[in-house]
């Protein structure tokens, strides 16, 4: 998160950026806290959130560009440091209210304008999908309040391997901490400087030193540890984070950390440099992050800021001081601010392809509102005489009221489109209960409904697809959750066929359909569900503590199955899953040969099993393009959505025991496929059915199952 802290001196705002520290003449010169403005800070600032952007906008070419953010954590803890420290030897105190004030009147015109810009995108139907609006509240709430990455971490959000739709104000999760240490920085700080006054002998800054250096490490230390227990939550959570602030101010307080000689500065600098664009083009979402592997952006930021020597051109840190750089430093915290939004919501603009035309040009707009937002939010607001001339608490009370404001805007656009969700919800499961005659894939798969013509009708609507999801959301269980969660739903006839359906959330999709079909046909119906984790033996490519649930929670089902008597078993998979090669030509023949060893658990009792190629993955929710264009402009290619591939399918390949069903007819011809289908709306993200879709295919899932279940009672 760009904080944009270039000029963090206890005095006026205002003041020339060439102004150097003033030291107090009873401290040496080795003491000397950094100048109040660095260039190449400011530079390294630019290198920063250009990760970030480019990773949002290419996240293919620059897979790692998310430790931006990681970049910034240290620049942050580096001055703000040594503002703090300045303060603290020239008063001997810290005026927490005029630090936090400053902070205020830095950060929060420029954040709150984009946080009102997206409740007010929220309140309208055609920027955002009406499914979209409970979480996008909620979120805009966490954000104005600056606990957004609390908020991601309690539920469980997985930032570098999200399967839905992000919301307007994710990237806020980074502005929320960094706002935390703001808060808690200056406390330690002073409370450290109390403790080196009263017990050690005024050795204010040795003790100083010694808190955040113990704070540091415990960070790492439990960093490290929380990401391999549970990863997507150590993502956000603040104290895993703060050892990041910690390298930076360890740079502030120990002048030998700053390196001037010429040569050690060049190395240290481009060295820096180097190991950062190494990280970015070469991390990526399977990465354990952040754990020990932030260490790598972490360190290589430091580096950039240790090196002082500016002696040759050639330098880093007059390269990093040259005007473009410079120019994407300055406007670095706006553009963290806009880009986000304006990916998210750009989808949804009539009009707007998706073309790379089209990316440049929302790229440069992000540019223009970023310059834009500096010159006419940012600078003044930061300068305001009715806020400056006044007591801090009024720029404090001010901004709580501006907060409210923005707060009351986001509960507005609730309250406006309330109605419209309820009456959606109400619409599908209306829709479910009676659905029309020849009704989604029956136009394709019921010779009798060849000729059904729904025209442009498309059930559920875009703006609802997203949660026409299904329901006992309790029995899914995901991320690093290892338990062998099992629900039982439809007939308690002890002689009623019991069939299981287990798989990743490609099953756990077909769990209302398949909850309707046990008890219209009188099943008792098993289930085992687990994200991004299909019923396989092939270990996942992915490492770290999700790797590890994955087989874990394996191991764990597969042990209830076997104490579990069972007549059927209904499996299915998402066909991107990435598994391991070892042992095997190719990781798609290992998953082959993983799919047949765990279907063997219950072939060789006896117990049939029934699977079904996987449906196409999009590159993003086709919802964002029925909402605003025709259905024909809305197809995708074949060769893009639909996995040439499927392991699932060539494991069940020549296997006397397995049925396969393939409806890849259904969603697609032969070179595109279409996200709509006899009027059913097939999707609600890019590559998740909707409940409503998934229920016209029921008349040949049971009867596969009926099948599957007859020839082995007749065995």
């Amino acid at each position: 998160m760009p904080s944009a802290d270039h000029d963090l001196g206890p005095q006026n705002l205002g003041d020339p950026v060439t102004t150097v520290t003033r030291e107090p003449r009873d401290r040496s010169p080795e003491h000397a806290e950094p100048s109040r403005f660095l260039p190449h800070v400011q530079g390294l600032r630019a290198i920063a959130v250009l990760f970030v952007v480019l990773y949002h906008f290419w996240p293919g070419r620059l897979t790692g560009g998310y430790v931006g953010v990681d970049v910034f954590f240290v620049i942050s803890g580096f001055l703000i440091t040594a503002h703090l420290m300045r303060e603290l030897t020239a008063t001997g105190t810290v005026r927490l209210g005029q630090f936090w004030a400053r902070r205020a009147r830095r950060l929060l015109p420029a954040s709150l304008l984009v946080l009102l810009f997206c409740a007010l995108v929220v309140m309208s139907p055609y920027l955002m999908p009406t499914s979209a609006l409970p979480n996008e509240v909620r979120e805009i709430l966490a954000s104005t309040f600056y606990v957004e990455n609390w908020y991601l971490a309690l539920n469980s959000a997985d930032y570098l391997n999200h399967g839905g739709e992000p919301t307007t104000v994710q990237h806020y999760w980074s502005l929320s901490l960094e706002e935390q240490f703001y808060v808690m920085w200056p406390l330690i700080m002073l409370l450290a400087a109390w403790i080196g006054v009263k017990w050690f002998r005024g050795a204010r800054r040795r003790a100083i030193l010694v808190a955040l250096a113990i704070v540091t490490v415990v960070s790492f230390a439990f960093c490290v540890v929380f990401t391999i227990t549970d990863p997507a939550p150590a993502y956000f959570v603040t104290f895993g984070r703060m050892w990041q602030f910690g390298v930076g101010a360890m740079i502030a307080l120990v002048p030998l950390l700053r390196v001037r000689h010429a040569i050690g500065s060049f190395l240290l600098g481009w060295g820096g440099i180097v190991l950062l664009l190494y990280v970015a083009f070469t991390f990526d979402g399977q990465t354990p992050f952040p754990g020990y592997m932030a260490a790598l952006p972490t360190l290589g930021a430091a580096a950039v800021i240790a090196a002082s020597n500016t002696d040759r051109w050639w330098y880093p840190t007059r390269v990093l001081s040259l005007r473009p750089a410079q120019f994407v430093g300055d406007i670095s915290y706006s553009l963290y601010l806009w880009h986000w939004p304006l990916i998210v919501i750009a989808p949804s603009v009539p009009f707007w392809g998706l073309t790379i035309y089209h990316r440049v040009a929302l790229l440069v707009l992000c540019f223009v509102l970023a310059w834009l937002t500096k010159r006419f939010v940012e600078d003044p607001a930061r300068s305001w005489k009715v806020l400056t001339r006044r007591p801090a608490r009024v720029t404090l009370w001010s901004s709580l009221a501006a907060m409210i404001v923005v707060a009351l805007v986001a509960g507005a656009a609730w309250f406006v489109n309330a109605p419209l969700y309820q009456q959606g919800t109400r619409a599908i499961a209306e829709l479910q209960q009676d659905p029309p005659e020849c009704f989604g894939a029956a136009v394709v798969l019921d010779a009798a409904c060849a000729d059904a013509d729904f025209g442009d009708e498309i059930l559920p609507a875009p703006g609802f697809a997203g949660i026409d999801r299904p329901r006992h959301e309790q029995c899914f269980v995901q991320l690093t959750d290892s338990r062998p969660v099992s629900c039982t739903f439809g007939s308690d006839d002890p002689d009623a066929p019991r069939v299981a359906l287990i798989g990743d959330s490609h099953a756990y999709q077909l769990l209302s359909t398949f909850e309707r079909m046990a008890e219209d046909n009188g099943w008792q119906l098993v289930t085992w569900f687990k994200g991004a984790c299909p019923w396989n033996t092939t270990p996942l490519a992915t490492p770290g503590a999700f790797g590890e649930a994955c087989t874990e929670w394996r191991e764990r089902v597969q042990r209830a199955i076997d104490d579990t008597e069972l007549d059927a078993v209904f499996t299915a998979a998402i066909a991107t899953t990435p598994y391991s090669a070892d042992g095997y030509d190719s990781a798609h023949a290992a998953a082959v040969a993983g799919y047949r060893d765990a279907w063997s658990t219950v072939i060789d009792r006896g117990v049939p099993v029934i699977t079904v190629v996987d449906n196409p993955v999009w590159e993003t929710d086709p919802n964002k393009c029925l909402r605003t264009r025709a259905m024909s402009e809305c197809d995708g290619l074949r060769s893009d959505v639909l996995v040439a591939d499927d392991p699932l399918k060539d494991a069940a390949s020549g296997q006397q025991s397995v049925t396969l069903l393939d409806f890849t007819d259904v969603f697609c011809g032969d070179t595109l496929c279409a996200p709509v289908v006899g009027g059913a709306n097939i999707y609600r993200d890019q590559d998740h059915l909707t409940v409503t879709f998934a229920d016209t295919l029921a008349p040949w899932y049971s009867q596969a199952i009926q099948d599957a279940l007859t020839k082995e009672g007749a065995s």
